[in-house]
């Protein structure tokens, strides 16, 4: 089956998903008043979307696969800003292990 649409491809719905994670939690109090981690939590989260929108347009399959590593990086990134909020109390350890992994409780290896 040929994927035609970007919201067609699995990681970038389970980027979508953190995202929309990522901007509720840090809607929450104290969270929300950390502007510098807060936005940069959040930005790369979103860059994990747009990483992979980007990526599909490309020219070639090496083009979309660089992308995709520039995604699975991102959330790497909001992995490590999660051990940041946990460091300052603005989360637990339940929500971060829950926040920085799939549905199925594996990390985010598959972007």
């Amino acid at each position: 089956m040929k994927i035609v649409r970007f919201e067609d491809i699995e990681a970038w719905q389970l980027a979508r998903e953190l995202t929309r994670k990522v901007y509720g939690l840090t809607k929450k109090v104290g969270f929300s008043y950390d502007f510098g981690l807060r936005r940069q939590i959040q930005d790369a989260a979103g860059s994990s979307m747009h990483n992979i929108a980007e990526g599909f347009d490309s020219e070639t399959n090496n083009e979309f696969v660089r992308f995709l590593r520039y995604a699975k990086r991102s959330c790497t990134e909001v992995q490590s800003e999660l051990y940041m909020a946990m460091d300052q109390q603005y989360i637990t350890v339940s929500v971060h292990r829950h926040r920085s992994c799939t549905r199925s409780g594996r990390p985010h290896s598959r972007l």
